[in-house]
């Protein structure tokens, strides 16, 4: 794949430079600096459906989305991902992948319909599902890498949102009707994600400390989605879910959160789970500045902004939070607009 993409050596000493300055605001929060990633979208790339089933098409789209990122000259680790969508896990229970052309695929449909059936589920075989395929696509990547280029972590969604959809909306009935069935099933679960993350970690990386997500270093081995969690109050998360994330985050090594959704008080209750070290949410539900002063110093915030936004004119200006490791994500359409952003949030930036 070098002839898709092939970093200089001027290009991987930035890059180790950067995994330095990723690490940094784990270990040394105070000492950091923020950093600005620039999206650039890449076009005329082949659909998912032949994506889905052809590795070196995958990759070759995962390497052509990194051009525009060392054109830019942002602060984006080259990394790439086998985009199997949000259903990795729940295929493993059963549930059935949806490719759609356009779009990641997903899953379609719960694979659990009876509340009865709950109680005979078991954990299935590490290769199950999508898992055999995911290792494949892997093998291909890393024989195939340039230099400079890493594998990101594959998407495990989470305990909670993986049984929401390997159960679906009778999910949230049986919280009220059948407790004990969700505590079944969350567990069950939480107990094939603890065995099988370790063995996804190995797949994509030597490094068993830290992981690539959306172009950044993160502390720990994965990143979990709850964006589910947005459909329950904040004590049901408490009561259902935070016990499951705990353990898991325990088990695992750390990592950290992605949540999309618009309950604002659950956010407080994921700052519950150990070894949490990072957290990127709805910018447009939750304002940036409120975000740096409620989190712990050495969590790692993930902010998209869009330009010309409030909060973009706030940065622009100066004011930047007091908080220094947080990661300013922002996109455009072309290149050179992509580089004047950057330098603009560069110069804004207080030393």
């Amino acid at each position: 794949m070098k002839e898709i993409l092939m970093l200089d050596a001027r290009q991987l000493e930035r890059m180790e430079g950067l995994s330095v300055a990723y690490r940094r605001m784990s270990t040394s929060p105070e000492t950091s600096r923020p950093m600005v990633i620039v999206q650039v979208p890449v076009r005329g790339m082949p659909g998912y459906r032949r994506r889905f089933n052809d590795p070196l098409a995958m990759l070759a789209v995962e390497l052509e989305t990194l051009r525009n990122h060392l054109e830019v000259g942002d602060d984006h680790v080259p990394t790439v991902r086998v985009q199997f969508g949000t259903g990795i896990i729940a295929s493993a229970f059963g549930c059935e992948t949806f490719v759609p052309d356009d779009e990641l695929p997903c899953s379609r449909g719960p694979a659990i319909g009876e509340w009865e059936a709950i109680a005979g589920l078991r954990q299935p075989s590490t290769a199950a599902g999508l898992l055999g395929r995911l290792e494949e696509f892997t093998r291909v990547f890393r024989e195939r890498l340039p230099e400079g280029v890493h594998v990101q972590h594959p998407d495990i969604q989470s305990p909670f949102n993986n049984g929401y959809a390997i159960r679906g909306n009778d999910l949230f009935l049986d919280m009220v009707d059948d407790p004990p069935s969700v505590d079944m099933l969350l567990d069950v679960i939480t107990d094939f994600m603890i065995e099988v993350v370790p063995r996804l970690k190995a797949m994509v990386s030597d490094d068993r400390q830290w992981f690539f997500d959306m172009g950044v270093l993160w502390k720990g081995t994965a990143r979990i989605s709850n964006c589910s969690t947005t459909m329950i109050d904040p004590r049901m998360y408490e009561r259902f879910v935070l016990p499951r994330d705990r353990r898991l985050f325990r088990a695992i090594g750390g990592g950290r959160v992605h949540y999309c959704g618009t309950s604002a008080p659950v956010i407080a209750s994921f700052l519950g789970i150990p070894m949490l070290s990072g957290l990127d949410y709805d910018p447009y539900l939750h304002d940036l500045w409120s975000m740096c002063e409620g989190v712990p110093a050495n969590v790692v915030l993930l902010q998209s902004v869009d330009a010309g936004s409030a909060t973009w004119q706030r940065l622009v200006a100066g004011d930047w939070p007091k908080k220094r490791n947080i990661v300013i994500e922002t996109a455009t359409a072309d290149v050179a607009t992509g580089k004047e952003m950057l330098g603009a949030l560069k110069r804004s930036m207080p030393a």
